[in-house]
């Protein structure tokens, strides 16, 4: 649903799983750093809300959206999280480099949950303007970090509800 027909930071707080045991995995981008830096509050303030403890997350801050996939890679193989929130902002310009860059973090971001087995979230923003990235990072569409941490949550939280297949099927460790 687009962002205009709905506020991003707008979620039954009753349907998100306790996240007192959940391990977190947070890769941060520093490009359009007031953006990045503002869902990233927001993401942390609603993990923190929702009972996931400081000491269970680890973030890795990486110079721009596109290196994000790795930096999830790299928290998965060293810190074992239930899950990892990417979280990033490419903002359309005068070249198609961002069609590229969203397309290559999206699959990336993709082809890591499935083949490792934890669920990666994009938390990525990609607007068209610096002011549509801010009306989605706290603005008046509220803020994506919000939504990345409740989708985290959520995943973590059917994650632990289903039963865990006996074998595994070709795919990481987990499954």
């Amino acid at each position: 649903m687009a962002s205009s027909l709905h506020n991003l930071s707008d979620y039954n707080a009753e349907a998100l799983p306790e996240g007192k045991d959940i391990k977190i995995g947070i890769a941060l981008s520093e490009w359009n750093t007031e953006i990045t830096h503002s869902l990233y509050k927001a993401c942390l303030d609603t993990l923190l809300e929702h009972g996931v403890q400081e000491e269970n997350i680890t973030l890795a801050r990486v110079p721009g959206t596109f290196e994000l996939p790795v930096a999830a890679r790299m928290l998965i193989k060293t810190k074992g999280p239930d899950v990892v929130i990417c979280i990033g902002c490419v903002i359309k310009g005068e070249t198609a480099h961002d069609i590229y860059i969203n397309t290559a973090v999206a699959q990336g971001i993709t082809n890591l949950s499935l083949t490792a087995g934890t669920p990666v979230i994009f938390g990525v923003l990609t607007p068209n303007t610096e002011q549509q990235a801010k009306d989605r990072a706290g603005g008046k569409y509220g803020n994506k970090g919000v939504e990345a941490a409740v989708t985290a949550l959520r995943m973590v939280g059917l994650d632990k509800s289903l039963d865990k297949p006996k074998g595994n099927i070709g795919f990481g460790n987990r499954y």
